[in-house]
């Protein structure tokens, strides 16, 4: 029996919670958590002599089990006249100081400051499902009755899954009224019991709003966070730093989840942080895809990836994945695999070189702007063998932990240089003087504040790409990973990159948000698709040439048969 409704909006409505409870029968619902998941916090909220109210009761047990155990004093009230009926049955003989009332909360029929507490499991949720101005009337009514019938002193007990919507919402309307804001985290979907309806994969909150007086002219706000249902309680300075709070505990959650199931997501995220400032230092991404046949013996693969410094809002840090997990010095590493999509296309890109057949013997120079695990620079180092690579890396550590566990070595050919990719470009375009005929950027700032994530802002400056064309041979060819999920931005970086690069192709990696911009000076070479991958497949010939390790599973023309002209 399918109980669900049409869509989120429903459950706002009391025609669904009737029919809701007319077949779903006797049965309880316990969303959110049983009495057993839950009692921690109620008990350290509710005191047994306090009047509750239970906004929103359903036929959850919880109110007859805090009941049982001496909460007595309980006044539950729904919307829903079936379920009304249903528990007055339930419980008129075994608990006769608990009343069932048909009311609807956004106009309580209830006396001013007769409350102690009013206790909510869900309910805010089932209406606040959309921030639509109608939805936000009735929950502005809903939360002002609230603060109507409680007490000064009392607190409103609302079990959520804290959405950024929800926590947005609540917790503005009672900070701005003066209360103090707290919120609790009570459990996940890995300590839920069984008696819970629905598993998920979201941790579950109690916001506890306690009633002050008010006090005129006052902006004073006491916002706090325990982390853990007996925690100590941390005071947050605003609004915001909250709701970031709870974000980072939904994350964590999420990923406990998504690696406790068998058929996992494929690659899951985690924030590596510095253990004296709680700082993030770097994320780990773990990506297991078992289904996939992979070219060696590896099963799963490890990218770790340098998190921006906050004194450093400018630099740069590399996108690049370490490809292989961490290895005994004896086992070799496979050096001709590019486990990441967009360090493939970025390599069929070399295609647009002149005569790409000849391309793996001929003296190029190219720049890689961030180095992460070197298995860019490593595979164009060792598959075009006249070649010179200059890799600069703001981070000594990714160097040491590319060398040390990655097989990344430096040479005569190879050189790793420790600085920030703008300050570097900059200095090389004062000396007036082309270097490279390629140049590659893959470097990745993590600022939330920003709708791009791949390249930083600074890189698509119309003054810093000046500066990349002054270092660029005529014939050369720029290559930029894009990771940016603001159209309007998107648009805006591909206009100035056209002004600077006339002839701009595009290739967007499936399934991802990446997209690889192949940047040239001359328009007049621009290349139709059938002689693109005419030239690519001339290029791969050569690079599968015996004995040169190359990796049977990637054809480099069909990297490039999506490419789009800008």
């Amino acid at each position: 029996m399918n109980l669900l409704p049409r869509s989120s909006r429903e459950f706002g409505s009391a025609d669904y919670w009737e029919k809701f409870f007319q077949q779903r029968g006797k049965k309880a619902f316990e969303w959110y958590g049983s009495y057993l998941d839950l009692c921690g916090v109620l008990h350290k909220y509710i005191k047994a002599k306090d009047k509750v109210l239970v906004v929103g009761c359903g036929n959850s047990e919880l109110s007859e089990q805090l009941y049982d155990v001496g909460y007595q004093d309980i006044v539950n009230i729904d919307i829903s006249e079936v379920v009304i009926k249903q528990m007055k049955e339930r419980n008129a003989g075994r608990r006769p100081q608990m009343s069932f009332l048909q009311m609807d909360m956004t106009k309580m029929e209830l006396p001013d400051a007769s409350f102690q507490v009013v206790l909510d499991k869900g309910t805010l949720d089932a209406v606040l499902t959309d921030e639509e101005e109608k939805t936000l009337e009735k929950v502005d009514r809903m939360l002002a009755e609230v603060g109507r019938v409680l007490q000064v002193g009392g607190r409103y007990l609302c079990i959520s899954l804290a959405q950024t919507h929800i926590l947005k919402k609540v917790v503005g309307h009672f900070s701005r009224e003066g209360w103090m804001v707290r919120v609790h985290q009570v459990t996940n979907s890995q300590n839920q019991s069984s008696e819970t309806e629905p598993q998920f994969s979201l941790p579950v909150f109690a916001f506890i709003m306690t009633k002050f007086r008010p006090v005129s002219g006052s902006a004073f706000q006491i916002l706090e966070l325990c982390a853990q249902e007996q925690g100590k309680p941390v005071r947050l300075e605003n609004t915001e730093r909250l709701a970031e709070a709870v974000r980072e505990r939904q994350r964590y959650a999420w990923l406990r989840s998504q690696l406790s199931r068998k058929a996992g997501p494929g690659s899951v995220s985690l924030d590596l942080c510095d253990g004296s400032t709680g700082e993030p230092r770097y994320t780990l991404h773990v990506v297991d895809t078992p289904t996939v046949k992979l070219s060696r013996d590896n099963h799963f693969a490890i990218f770790i990836t340098q998190k921006k410094r906050k004194k450093d809002k400018k630099k740069l840090r590399p996108a690049d994945a370490l490809e292989n997990p961490p290895v005994p010095e004896s086992q070799p590493i496979d050096k001709s695999f590019l486990c990441c999509e967009h360090h493939k296309a970025m390599v069929a890109g070399l295609a647009l070189l002149k005569n790409p057949g000849m391309l793996p013997e001929a003296s190029l120079s190219f720049l890689v702007v961030g180095l992460g695990g070197g298995s860019l620079p490593l595979f164009i180092h060792d598959h075009f063998l006249k070649s010179h690579v200059d890799a600069v890396e703001i981070d000594p550590s990714m160097l040491e932990v590319a060398t040390r566990w990655f097989g990344f070595t430096q040479s005569d050919r190879m050189k790793v240089h420790i600085a920030d990719g703008l300050d570097y470009i900059t200095n090389l375009a004062r000396e007036a003087q082309a270097r490279y005929d390629v140049i590659m950027f893959d470097v990745d700032s993590k600022d939330p504040t920003v709708g791009m994530s791949c390249p930083p802002p600074a890189f698509v400056d119309h003054a810093f790409l000046q500066n990349v064309k002054g270092i660029l041979t005529q014939e050369g060819v720029f290559i930029l990973n894009l990771v940016c999920r603001d159209s309007g931005l998107k648009d805006s970086v591909l206009a100035g990159l056209k002004k600077v690069f006339p002839l701009l192709y595009v290739r967007q990696i499936e399934g991802e948000v990446n997209e690889i911009l192949f940047c040239q000076l001359q328009p007049e070479h621009k290349l139709a698709t059938p002689e693109l991958l005419e030239m690519a497949q001339a290029l791969e010939r050569t690079l599968r040439r015996p004995g040169k390790g190359f990796d049977s599973t990637y054809v480099l023309s069909d990297m490039l048969k999506t490419v789009k002209i800008v």
